[in-house]
């Protein structure tokens, strides 16, 4: 009987942990903070991003992932201005990417092929990077030149 008790009560606390986890996990992938861009014509469009900060959370961007929804992306906020590399390992899903920087200004927009490993720099020191589902600036008219409103966003 009080082995028996013992095996549930670490049952449980095994899935409590289990359950903690996955929740920090998720918490940490999906949250999504709101995004606005301008276009040099005056239009905004809206974009839900998740931020990557850290080097971990820039080192693992997308990867892994089958499914980015439209109208999502990832923004890759760096400590200074600086010629930026990407690639797509392990990145199952095409994507474009949007070079910023420091005043929010999109300075040129990439497209990168699933799990290439072939580097993908920006032309112009950057401090931000933005990436999207592949083909989804064009579908919404953004371009060099158009801008990303930070004071809105965590980035600092």
């Amino acid at each position: 009987m009080k082995e028996n008790k013992l095996i549930t009560i670490c049952s449980i606390l095994k899935l409590a942990l289990l359950i903690g986890l996955l929740n920090t996990f998720l918490a940490c992938e999906n949250h999504l903070e709101d995004c606005t861009l301008h276009t040099k014509d005056g239009n905004s469009i809206y974009l839900r991003i998740e931020i990557a900060r850290s080097a971990e959370e820039r080192a693992r961007g997308f990867m892994h992932r089958k499914n980015i929804p439209e109208g999502t992306g990832m923004l890759f906020v760096f400590d200074s201005e600086q010629v930026l590399h990407f690639w797509m390992k392990d990145t199952p899903v095409p994507l474009s990417i949007a070079f910023i920087d420091k005043s929010g200004t999109i300075k040129e927009i990439k497209h990168m092929q699933a799990f290439s490993l072939e580097t993908v720099s920006s032309t112009f020191s950057c401090l931000y990077a933005l990436e999207v589902p592949s083909g989804w600036f064009d579908k919404v008219g953004i371009f060099p030149g158009d801008t990303i409103s930070l004071s809105q966003l965590p980035v600092n």
